[in-house]
């Protein structure tokens, strides 16, 4: 199920033009596809435990390995939004055991089908988590060999960026937090930029690099959740860089969008971004009360004391 290729109003919410319609009450699923869209977009507004459920739901009834890597990966990404990515990488590794066997890597040519086009993408989920998890447990060169590996796949079987959008922004994501994990440490090379694609053409810097071509093809996308996570990170990015009048003018922007569009989780992660940033705003408030309501939807933040591995 490519997900250009749905329609409904369950992939309208999930990756489409308006996330809040799972605040306000989505359809029934019709199908184990629709309860992992429902789950996707209850995750994207903080109902995570009415997302891990649909997820139970989809595994029960999905026959395909595809799929089934697919709720899996979802699972990891709520885990990783709430701090915990041991746990995350457990669920990317069932992720990845279920979708690679479906597609090796030496299978010559680009997808084919709609059923090709899901094995592929429901790879690049499983290797961009356990890239993502391997940043969150201090492993940048083993987040750098994964996320090679997720290029290796789309330049081969998903050419088409259209075809492909997700999977790509979601590479260009975790590109540009491996970049920032390590600067300087040549893990990640800068990407090339078609300056047509809408990306600045300043961004030699790995982090902004990747960071840009993000938000350029999210902006082609359906997907307003991914557009607003992607100016997320070109904000944290623009930060790390030095230049904190963009970053603050793009987290204001970012505020503004998830404070409308009812986008809980981005919203936390962007008032910690303005509390460091901003430190006279009101960032800090407003993610005390982002995780407050987080913690009452079902996604309890990993704390300062348990990262440190205190009692």
């Amino acid at each position: 199920m490519p997900v250009l290729e749905v329609n409904s109003v369950l992939a309208d919410a999930a990756f489409g033009a308006t996330p809040e319609r799972a605040a306000a009450g989505l359809p029934a699923a019709p199908d184990p596809a629709g309860s992992w869209l429902r789950a996707v977009s209850l995750s994207g507004i903080g109902y995570y435990a009415a997302a891990r459920a649909e997820l139970r739901h989809a595994r029960r009834g999905a026959t395909d390995p595809a799929l089934l890597s697919l709720t899996h990966s979802t699972e990891a990404s709520l885990l990783r939004q709430l701090g915990w990515h041991q746990h995350a990488a457990v669920a990317d590794g069932r992720a990845a055991a279920l979708a690679l066997p479906a597609l090796p890597a030496d299978a010559a040519g680009p997808a084919a089908t709609a059923e090709d086009i899901r094995r592929a993408e429901a790879i690049c989920d499983a290797l961009t988590g356990l890239a993502a998890d391997a940043l969150g447990t201090l492993r940048p060169a083993l987040a750098a060999r994964l996320l090679n590996r997720c290029r290796n796949y789309l330049d081969v079987h998903l050419p088409d960026p259209d075809t492909a959008w997700r999977p790509r922004v979601r590479l260009h994501w975790v590109s540009a937090e491996t970049a920032l994990s390590a600067p300087g440490s040549g893990l990640i090379s800068a990407p090339t930029v078609d300056p047509a694609a809408g990306a600045r053409p300043s961004a030699a810097d790995p982090a902004l690099g990747h960071a840009e071509a993000a938000v350029a093809l999210a902006e082609s996308s359906p997907s307003l959740r991914h557009r607003v996570k992607s100016r997320l990170l070109l904000a944290a990015a623009s930060a790390a860089a030095g230049d904190l009048d963009r970053s603050r003018a793009l987290a204001i922007e970012v505020d503004r969008a998830c404070a409308e569009h009812e986008l809980l989780p981005l919203r936390w992660a962007c008032a910690m971004l303005r509390s460091g940033v901003e430190p006279g705003g009101d960032g800090a408030e407003v993610a005390a009360e982002c995780a407050r309501l987080l913690a009452a939807r079902g996604g309890r933040l990993r704390s300062a004391s348990e990262v440190l591995g205190r009692p």
